[in-house]
């Protein structure tokens, strides 16, 4: 545990209340939550408010193109079994909002923070975390991330030498060669449904070869490393061969590996996997994905994909055909403005299901399913397509922002 800390400074305290008075007018005008500018105001009056914020603190830090938001709930879930935790669980998940959250947890004991992958060295680097766990890499914002590669040899720089703890999944070969530059790894085998991003070795460039779960590069030797935590069905293993049980409220096999990898960073501050897991099960939403709301009179289950893994992993947890499924695509800032990554997702795992588009670029979706040679219908908004759809409880599909538009509108 990390000893006590030094009490703020005048200018710290100062950026504090400044950012937390920022926020409160942001919120009052109707934009948001604050966080982002709160933590933007507080850190322009203080650079190393971060680091000052996170000194009293174990902190965990979790990173990955899919699952950091409900991984990030889960691990805070278990470790409250040990003390008090603050997290950004909300997912404003750069500086500016990591230094929000962080304000307000002076009496925490861990802190449990979800971080952009492109700003997992530098935050890494301010706030000395005991562990961070990397799930995965994939393509995402084609038009402000750089390729998958070159995020993994960022934080491959970032990692090298770091003192933490990094719990990595073996079955990820970009995580694995980016977490390999650390002295400290514990391997998860967590799986790997989408495969498109990880077929030239990451070391040498070389195919590839995937034998079964196995992977390992003909060229170079690069392969992968034996996991000491494996998911197996409804069960994690741990390092002593023990199976326990995985109970979540949360669907699909992606929430499973997202708790395999979460007991293994709890067991790393010592809560035991049966105490952990159990402590799992309280979470039935994040950030409302996976919440059922009534509107409009019928059950709508709420989806957030926001890139060709996550809907590969969306579409294997949707109720089977005749379900009606709403998909709804934007392409504002916070989804990247190429679309070109909708051509990379495999719609013909929704033939027979009822199918209607809604969204900004709801045409851009609708000439990828026509092409995919689905029956679908485009809708103006929520409210017509969910008037439209035959009977039966409704999925709700959306990337980013068009998932924020469907929560206002249904009201969660």
């Amino acid at each position: 545990m990390s000893g006590n800390s030094e009490p703020l400074t005048p200018r710290a305290k100062l950026a504090v209340t400044a950012g937390k008075a920022a926020a409160a007018v942001s919120r009052a005008a109707g934009r948001g939550s604050g966080s982002v500018i709160g933590g933007r105001v507080a850190l322009k009056l203080d650079p190393d408010l971060l680091a000052k914020l996170a000194q009293h603190l174990d902190v965990v830090l979790v990173s990955a193109t899919n699952g950091k938001t409900t991984t990030t709930r889960l691990i805070a879930e278990a470790l409250r079994a040990s003390g008090p935790v603050v997290s950004n669980a909300l997912g404003a998940n750069m500086p500016a909002g990591i230094t929000s959250a962080l304000a307000g947890g002076s009496d925490a004991r861990f802190g449990v923070i979800e971080v952009d992958e492109k700003y997992l060295a530098g935050v890494a680097r301010d706030v000395t975390p005991k562990a961070i766990a990397l799930l995965n890499l994939s393509r995402d914002q084609l038009d402000r991330a750089a390729e998958t590669r070159m995020l993994a040899e960022k934080w491959r720089e970032g990692l090298s030498g770091s003192k933490a703890m990094i719990i990595a999944n073996a079955d990820d070969p970009l995580v694995v060669w980016a977490a390999s530059s650390s002295p400290n790894v514990v391997w998860v085998a967590a799986g790997q449904e989408w495969k498109d991003d990880a077929w030239s070795c990451p070391s040498c460039g070389g195919v590839m070869q995937r034998p079964g779960d196995d992977w390992f590069c003909g060229e170079c030797g690069f392969r992968r490393p034996a996991p000491s935590w494996v998911l197996s069905g409804d069960h994690v293993i741990d390092p002593h061969g023990s199976a326990w049980p995985i109970h979540l409220q949360l669907p699909g096999r992606a929430n499973k590996a997202n708790a395999a990898t979460s007991a293994a960073v709890a067991a790393s501050f010592g809560v035991p996997p049966q105490v952990a897991l159990e402590r799992m099960y309280q979470v039935q939403a994040v950030a409302g994905r996976y919440d059922v709301v009534s509107f409009l009179g019928r059950d709508v289950r709420l989806l957030l994909a926001k890139n060709p893994a996550g809907w590969l992993e969306t579409f294997s947890l949707i109720d089977p055909p005749p379900t009606p499924v709403i998909l709804s695509v934007n392409a504002r800032g916070a989804d990247g403005t190429d679309t070109s990554w909708l051509w990379d997702v495999d719609y013909t795992r929704l033939a027979g299901h009822p199918i209607l588009v809604i969204g900004d670029r709801r045409l851009d979706l609708a000439v990828r399913l026509e092409v995919a040679g689905l029956d679908f219908r485009v809708c103006e908004s929520v409210d017509e397509a969910v008037q439209s759809a035959p009977p039966g409880r409704i999925e709700l599909i959306a990337n980013y922002t068009a998932f924020q538009d469907v929560r206002r509108r249904v009201g969660n």
